[in-house]
This record gives C-alpha cells, sequence and structure tokens, in this order.
C-alpha cells in the first residue's frame, strides 16, 4: 500500500538546492518550485529520507506533509486560489 506525501524543501545554498531537487524529481510529481506530490511505500519513503538526509547534512529542512492512502481522494483535501488545482496524470514512481 503506497501513501501520498507533500514534500517541500527550504535549501540555503545552490548546489544543494540542484541535488535536493535530482533527488526529488525522481520520486514523485513537481508541483511547485520546491513541493511535489509522492506516493510512496514505507520502503520508498525509508530511501527517500535516507537520500535527502545526506543531501541537506543537517543544514537544510524538508517538511513531509502525510495526506492519506495515494488510492486517490487527493483532489477532494487540496483546494487552491487562483489557477486551479489539477492532479497530474499518474506514472511510475523511480526511487
Amino acid at each position: 500500500m503506497r501513501t501520498r506525501y507533500i514534500v517541500t524543501y527550504d535549501v540555503c545554498e545552490p548546489r544543494r538546492l540542484r541535488r535536493v531537487f535530482k533527488v526529488m524529481k525522481g520520486a514523485g510529481d513537481h508541483l511547485q518550485l520546491s513541493v511535489f506530490r509522492c506516493d510512496l511505500s514505507d520502503r520508498q519513503l525509508e530511501v527517500l529520507k535516507e537520500k535527502l538526509t545526506r543531501e541537506i547534512k543537517g543544514k537544510d529542512q524538508v517538511l513531509f506533509v502525510e495526506v492519506g492512502p495515494s488510492d486517490g481522494g487527493l483532489a477532494e483535501r487540496i483546494w487552491s486560489l487562483g489557477k486551479p488545482y489539477e492532479e497530474a496524470e499518474q506514472g511510475p514512481v523511480i526511487v
């Protein structure tokens, strides 16, 4: 079973920022600047956390917000102002 997470990060140094972005690009869908939607198994979540921990070196912050099961319903729990929120097409998640 996969769980959906909204993952956002605040990275101060451009080189680390690029590396964190690259890790996240392989883990989920890029929604906005430093915000990703990730559907992850427990094991995939642990691997992602390990990779990010190595990249941020305790100097930056990554936040994980658990949204719920990834089998749907996200659009019912997230809304936007301005441009409408549109859920991206689901594809394979490579971690």
